[in-house]
This record gives structure tokens, C-alpha cells and sequence, in this order.
């Protein structure tokens, strides 16, 4: 499991800030490693790679490891979106269906684990 980059009051505060919409680019970047830091957490694994660029990139979900080359199972989104999936503001499904998400590879489906944070 990797460690913890994001300082736990740093990434709520960054949170907060980006739901009252005060957020600046560096804080929003912030909140969404914040983020992908807790979604590595909570589902820990190496077959899922969750990407929101620029901000970072992790892996999640227990099942087979991926080592070379593209990842079979891979999400990818943009930081917004990110920041909407993880807080309830928006479902996976609807992300998915307005093609606000990219979604490949059977193990590419994060509607059990989100939201991550919902007040």
C-alpha cells in the first residue's frame, strides 16, 4: 500500500474549499490526489488504474496485478468529474452515460466504492 502523500486536514480543507467553489487550480489538484489517495485506501489492489490528468493516477481493486504495457481495467476522467463522483454530486452511471468517464476492462465499474465523501 502506498503512503500517504496528502496530509488528511490538508485534503479535507482542499475539499471543502472545491465544494464551495473557492478552489484554486493547485488546490484542486490537491483535493483530487486527496482523493485517489482515499480510493486506495478503502479498495486497495493493483487491477484497476484510476487516471485523472493532470493530478495523478492510482491503482485500486484487488484481483490480477498488471505490469507492462496498457492496463486492461482503466478509468479515466477529469478532475471536476473526479471531484463530483467522489463527493455524491454525481453517480457513476450518469458519469459514465454523458461520457464524463471512460471506462474499460471488466473490472472498470467503481459504482460499488463511490462516493468516497458525502456530508
Amino acid at each position: 500500500m502506498a503512503r500517504r502523500r496528502i496530509d488528511l486536514d490538508e485534503g479535507a480543507r482542499t475539499l471543502a474549499e472545491w465544494r464551495a467553489g473557492r478552489a484554486q487550480p493547485a488546490q484542486v489538484r490537491t483535493a483530487v490526489r486527496y482523493a485517489l489517495e482515499e480510493l486506495g485506501e478503502r479498495v486497495p489492489g493493483t487491477s484497476v488504474e484510476v487516471r485523472v490528468p493532470p493530478a495523478g493516477v492510482v491503482q485500486v481493486i484487488e484481483g490480477p496485478r498488471h505490469t507492462r504495457g496498457t492496463p486492461p481495467n482503466v478509468v479515466e476522467t477529469d478532475q471536476q468529474t473526479w471531484l463530483q463522483l467522489v463527493t455524491g454530486q454525481l453517480t457513476w452511471a450518469d458519469a459514465v452515460a454523458a461520457g464524463a468517464v471512460t471506462a474499460s476492462g471488466q473490472r472498470a465499474d467503481l459504482d460499488a466504492v463511490l462516493p468516497l465523501f458525502v456530508r
